[in-house]
């Protein structure tokens, strides 16, 4: 076993003890324990550094995008590498933070050498990390950081994103929200740019469709707390309680919603629902209707039966999440324009991704996305639906409908992008 501070396999001073205590999952741990290919002591690896969160609010996201990688880097491998090159997927412990996801891609870039960066939970390290790579002039593909302005008026050549825009999340589900509960909205909201872009985005469609906001309150990252916000929601009676936060918040929330009965008096939703977050709650407080962006439930759908089957066998039985599948695609991406570019230049692989269709056993949905070439936002499905209260895992969401990006996302013009050249 390589030691992982040596390796980059994980951050700094984090050591491998720590990871696995602070993980938990077995699956993350069989992450750093898979084999490595054997490979002639002469090739010359490509090198990706992935930095996610392993620990804060965020981590269940970030470990769940780290299994998806090291699960394309070990297939990747097994099928003969890049154009006969290794792999190497190195990754960094961000801690949902800018600054410290920052130095992290600072200590890849200048001691693993990496070639690519990837990765990012929360929408502000993803910003931070997009910078970092345009001034250091490396391919960032930002795994999970949805902010409107990433692809949007903070566009650069060098980043592109694998996860949908705030736009694509809440217009996935507005419509269903709006006529089936009520035109008065209430938004609970965590106090940073995923959540506040979310709210934008909302309230311009509720503006348009003739509804009303009848409260807001703004909740810090790591807030556990919630009932002084719930007793104001009570008071001011909406339709529809909007909850726009992520990772742990969310799931403390949600339990407090239960546990204040508002859950069966006033509707509950919002853009963005994880399978992480389904199997952390009690099943009392399993509910809502919400935006899935990817789920592994698709009839019909090639490829998805057999990948989520590979992927259980893989992690004793855990079933891929939407950031599993951030991981995943985003590894084979950078893959496939390699192999398109015949190379790891950067200008080469960029172009390469400009317009990169996922083929149907990477892409994983019914409608092909593609990594649009005017912001290099990439169009994927959205999976509307609501929460399965009776459900047992993995069986915890119904999805509605499948809707296709193309067919909601809003033009490179439209989110403000105005690409500079390289």
């Amino acid at each position: 076993m390589q030691h992982p501070r040596k390796h980059g396999l994980v951050g700094g001073d984090f050591d491998r003890r720590d990871f696995l205590k602070t993980a938990g999952a077995t699956g993350v741990a069989t992450l750093l324990s898979t084999p490595a290919v054997s490979w002639a002591a002469s090739e010359n690896p490509v090198k990706i550094g992935l930095v996610d969160p392993i620990t804060s609010t965020f981590a269940a996201l970030g470990q769940s995008e780290i299994k998806g990688a090291k699960f394309a880097e070990a297939e990747i491998n097994k099928a003969g590498g890049v154009m006969g090159r290794p792999l190497q997927v190195f990754v960094e412990d961000g801690a949902g933070n800018p600054g410290t996801s920052v130095d992290k891609c600072a200590r890849l870039v200048s001691q693993e050498k990496v070639d690519f960066l990837m990765g990012t939970v929360n929408s502000a390290s993803s910003l931070a990390v997009s910078q970092f790579a345009q001034r250091h002039k490396k391919v960032f593909i930002a795994t999970g950081g949805h902010v409107d302005s990433l692809t949007g008026t903070s566009c650069n050549p060098y980043t592109f994103r694998t996860c949908s825009t705030t736009w694509m999340l809440t217009s996935g589900d507005f419509e269903t929200l709006f006529k089936k509960f009520g035109k008065r909205w209430y938004f609970l909201t965590t106090d940073y740019a995923f959540g506040k872009s979310e709210q934008t985005d909302y309230e311009a469609q509720i503006k348009k469709a003739g509804g009303s906001v009848v409260g807001r309150a703004l909740a810090p990252v790591g807030t556990t707390d919630f009932s002084s916000y719930l007793i104001d929601v009570k008071a001011k009676s909406p339709q529809v309680l909007c909850l726009l936060l992520a990772g742990n918040d969310q799931v403390n929330a949600m339990k407090q919603i239960a546990q204040f009965g508002i859950d069966k008096q006033i509707a509950v939703g919002g853009a963005l629902f994880e399978l992480e977050q389904a199997q952390a709650l009690p099943p009392a407080a399993r509910y809502g209707w919400w935006t899935m962006e990817w789920y592994w439930k698709q009839p019909g759908t090639p490829h998805v039966a057999d990948f989520v089957k590979r992927f259980a066998a893989a992690h004793n039985g855990e079933y891929p999440t939407a950031r599993v599948w951030f991981g995943y695609a985003t590894t084979h991406a950078f893959r496939l324009a390699v192999e398109k570019a015949k190379s790891t230049d950067t200008v080469k692989v960029i172009k390469a991704l400009e317009g990169l269709e996922l083929p149907p056993e990477v892409a994983l949905q019914p409608h092909l996305p593609v990594y649009r070439a005017a912001d290099h936002q990439l169009l994927i499905s959205m999976f509307p639906g609501h929460v399965n209260s009776g459900g047992k895992y993995p069986d915890l969401f119904d999805v509605s409908t499948i809707v296709a990006g193309a067919s909601i996302a809003k033009s490179a013009a439209e989110m403000g992008c105005k690409m500079p050249s390289l």
